[in-house]
């Protein structure tokens, strides 16, 4: 079975490790390397996990923080993806009863 990862995005915690306590902090130091977000967009970038996030922006951040990617992105197991409950034996059982569902009534004539 394939676990499903997920991950908790440091970014906050990094810079506030580097004395960077405002996230416009973040503003100029990408702009040094060529990388124009606004305002909102680097806050969007400290305060929430990013779902898309280009290599540029990645690797410039890694740099202006000196840190390394495991630092930044923590892989974690997927929320839910532990242990799934067994199915019946027997084929499928959608209701998850198993064997308390009562047997069919037969009628003898």
């Amino acid at each position: 079975m394939v676990q499903r990862l997920d991950y908790h995005w440091h970014l906050r915690r990094i810079m506030a490790d580097r004395g960077m306590f405002q996230t416009t902090d973040l503003i100029r130091p990408l702009a040094e390397r060529n990388i124009t977000l606004s305002s909102s967009q680097v806050f969007r970038l400290v305060t929430e996990r990013p779902e898309r996030l280009s290599l540029k922006i990645l690797m410039a951040l890694l740099d202006i923080l000196d840190c390394s990617m495991d630092e930044l992105i923590e892989p974690v197991p997927a929320a839910g993806a532990g242990t799934r409950p067994k199915k019946a034996a027997g084929g499928t059982d959608p209701a998850g009863l198993g064997g308390l569902r009562p047997k069919r009534a037969r009628i003898t004539g």
